[in-house]
């Protein structure tokens, strides 16, 4: 007969292997963590994951992270809002503001197109992207998508839509390995990829 946790336990340990990247064995080493922490810490704990989820919401410009209507990036009159860098994700974002060298405006697109997936134009936010750049005052736009089949399709799409708009579009250079996500690049790659930016035609 196979051992078997108590099931409220088991309750944890499957709620932790729910998350990305967390195993069957993570989940337990987690839970194991949780169960040997003072009631005070667990509660502490709780409560921190309960605020991020009531607090944080998506900046109603970009569509960044903030716990304000309007992120910090969008509210910063250092920034150059004549740029704005389109990417997928917010973890994009992060990727390319830990490089400390782009300095302009993000718009995220939450995804990429994946008919596939059932992806489609209509379920990203391209919309308010071509909102803002018929309203604000925008030179050039940057193309960060993923260098993979979607994040092309999506760049080549979003090119061709704002190519009327008579706004330079430039996508980031190969810096970034095919296949690859730009979360996990480096900060030197990703600098790379920004300086060596070309202009789509």
């Amino acid at each position: 007969m196979s051992f078997r946790y108590t099931k409220p336990l088991a309750r944890l340990i499957e709620e932790f292997s729910k998350m990305p990247g967390i195993g069957p064995k993570t989940a337990q080493r987690l839970a194991f963590y949780i169960l040997k922490n003072s009631p005070e810490s667990v509660a502490s704990l709780a409560k921190t994951i309960m605020e991020a989820k009531e607090k944080v919401k998506y900046c109603s410009i970009c569509g960044n992270i903030t716990d304000q209507d309007v992120c910090e990036i969008c509210q910063n009159i250092n920034r150059d809002k004549s740029i704005i860098c389109v990417v997928e994700r917010v973890k994009d974002l992060i990727a390319l503001e830990r490089t400390g060298e782009y300095k302009g405006l993000y718009h995220v697109l939450e995804g990429a197109i994946s008919p596939l997936d059932g992806i489609e134009p209509g379920n990203l936010k391209i919309d308010s992207l071509l909102k803002r750049l018929k309203a604000e005052k925008i030179k050039e736009v940057i193309l960060a998508n993923n260098p993979n089949i979607e994040g092309e399709v999506t760049a080549t799409y979003l090119a061709k839509l704002i190519e009327p708009l008579k706004i330079k579009v430039t996508r980031i250079a190969y810096g970034v390995p095919i296949g690859g996500s730009l979360e996990f690049a480096d900060e030197v790659t990703l600098t790379q990829s920004l300086m060596g930016r070309q202009e789509i035609k």
